[in-house]
């Protein structure tokens, strides 16, 4: 197990199979659930070198951590100062295996930021060049493959994407890389970082120009379901390396929200007659680019979004 920060305490393993904590965690997000992060343990087994105390995969439900070591070493949890209490990580190790199941399904959405629809968070972090100021040196993360299903029975993996990876977690927009107390702007768990961006990107930023690259995102290793040949899943398996050296941690998996519709729909820069003109000429029917809620069917809903967003002209 690696971290910048660890304090090893005793915890019980829990082999919870099914096991829930409904409603942990945000509530607002990408899907038609109850939360849009993972609600049940479906299988744990911790493997060799998984982190002692450290196996307790509950802790792997609900919203990622934003605030960590309360009452020992606290601070918010930022790109160089991850989450490290057993509370809020599950160790794999090598061989280990966690699966997490959505009360809903994860939808390949095309509204969804640079077309990525799952989340998996771990407790990666930045090195730091300039301790203190969070310049980026490098990234120090333990890997974990990540494998969906839409059944729990056929897996597809996510190639070249580790769950303990790149784009650590921001709990807030407005807390310093290194802060001992929570900031008052949260970051978005529901939305991803740019994928394009690579460590070497990122390499050599300040705290200012990293916060810039997030855009708002809070981090995590992002999954385009359509690159996998899915329109949706509902289980996530993440495993551990198959050498030694690597254990990775896991705190969280999240269903990316979709983009708010755009209700400029004859695309004149404003919303007024035309757009509520466009729209009706729709209503009734499934035409996609006037169903704004996205339910299948044009109608009081979207037009309900068009005037909440009327602008007059």
């Amino acid at each position: 197990m690696r971290m910048s920060r660890v304090l090893l305490m005793s915890s019980p393993l829990l082999l919870a199979a099914a096991a829930t904590r409904e409603g942990a965690g945000e509530n607002a997000g990408g899907g038609a659930g109850g939360s849009p992060f993972a609600s049940a343990v479906v299988s744990y087994a911790a493997g060799t070198g998984a982190a002692s105390g450290f196996t307790n995969p509950l802790v792997a439900l609900g919203a990622p951590e934003r605030f960590s070591g309360e009452g020992l070493i606290p601070g918010a949890v930022t790109p160089f100062q991850p989450a490290f209490r057993p509370d809020e990580l599950v160790s794999l190790g090598v061989g280990g295996s966690l699966v997490l199941r959505f009360d809903h399904d994860v939808t390949d959405d095309p509204r969804n930021p640079f077309g990525i629809d799952l989340l998996v968070f771990g407790n990666a972090f930045f090195t730091d060049s300039s301790f203190g100021a969070g310049m980026v040196a490098g990234l120090s993360a333990e890997g974990g493959s990540i494998s969906v299903s839409a059944d729990g029975v056929q897996w597809t993996p996510a190639r070249g994407l580790a769950a303990d990876g790149l784009f650590p977690t921001l709990g807030w927009l407005d807390a310093a890389p290194y802060a001992t107390t929570p900031g008052l702007v949260p970051s978005d768990f529901l939305r991803p970082v740019d994928p394009s961006l690579t460590v070497g990107d990122l390499v050599g930023l300040g705290y200012d120009g990293l916060l810039d690259a997030y855009d708002g995102s809070g981090g995590g290793t992002g999954i385009d379901l359509a690159a996998l040949g899915l329109a949706s899943i509902r289980f996530v398996r993440i495993d551990g390396p198959p050498s030694p050296g690597m254990s990775p941690e896991i705190d969280a998996v999240a269903d990316v929200a979709p983009l708010p519709p755009d209700a400029d729909l004859d695309g004149d820069g404003a919303v007024g007659a035309g757009d509520l003109a466009r729209l009706l000429s729709s209503w009734g029917t499934a035409d996609a680019s006037a169903d704004l809620d996205g339910n299948g069917i044009v109608g009081s809903a979207d037009l309900a979004y068009i005037l909440s967003n009327w602008s007059g002209a």
